[in-house]
């Protein structure tokens, strides 16, 4: 396949980066440690892939016949990441109250990727940059979502090491909480560029 080596890149300049994805997992490596955050892990992997996979197969066209659609998902997305950011900023309380909170599940995981503006503008950069109109349109799709997994895996695995690692310098509930304070504002920074624009539209 043409271009493999530029959709690597591509893959590790947007899946390394920081993004809802990566800022929530790393926030899970702090407050709940590597194997507790693996089922977010995989969620994130296989979930991104199956929505570029179905990206490449033509799902978006689904948005272009119902933009209204497109709109409402993404105001869903913004307002869910939204109170996701608030559930990180509340969630330094004593230990006791850390034992009772959960990690994402895998399948949570796997569905807030719909909801995940910088997950649709991923997928959908990958497709219009690297299909090509013709034969083997599957197979084309099919290697760059591969590719895309295998790059996503370890990106996204070193947010997780890097928020374990931290975890043993904010034991400390004063410096757990700033940590996850910041982790709040910077999920809210993400996404108010996709909240503006939506803004915008009405």
């Amino acid at each position: 396949m043409e271009h493999t080596f530029a959709i690597v890149l591509f893959a590790i300049s947007t899946m390394a980066t920081p993004g809802p994805n990566t800022l929530m997992i790393m926030s899970s490596g702090v407050n709940f440690g590597v194997k507790r955050s693996l089922p977010h892990f995989f969620g994130i992997c296989l979930g991104f892939t199956l929505m570029l996979f179905l990206v490449g197969l033509g799902f978006s066209k689904l948005f272009e016949l119902y933009p209204e659609l497109h709109i409402v998902l993404k105001w869903l997305g913004t307002m869910y990441l939204l109170y996701l950011a608030y559930l990180i900023s509340m969630s330094s309380k004593s230990s006791d109250e850390e034992k009772e909170k959960k990690p994402f599940s895998f399948v949570k995981a796997v569905l807030i990727q719909w909801l995940n503006a910088k997950a649709w503008a991923i997928s959908a950069g990958a497709v219009a940059a690297y299909m090509t109109v013709g034969e083997h349109v599957y197979r084309q799709d099919l290697v760059i979502s591969l590719i895309f997994l295998f790059v996503c895996l370890p990106c996204v695995g070193m947010w997780l090491l890097f928020g374990s690692f931290l975890k043993k310098f904010l034991m400390d509930e004063t410096k757990r909480r700033i940590f996850n304070y910041c982790m709040s504002a910077f999920l809210v920074l993400a996404v108010m560029p996709v909240l503006i624009k939506l803004i915008e539209t009405l």
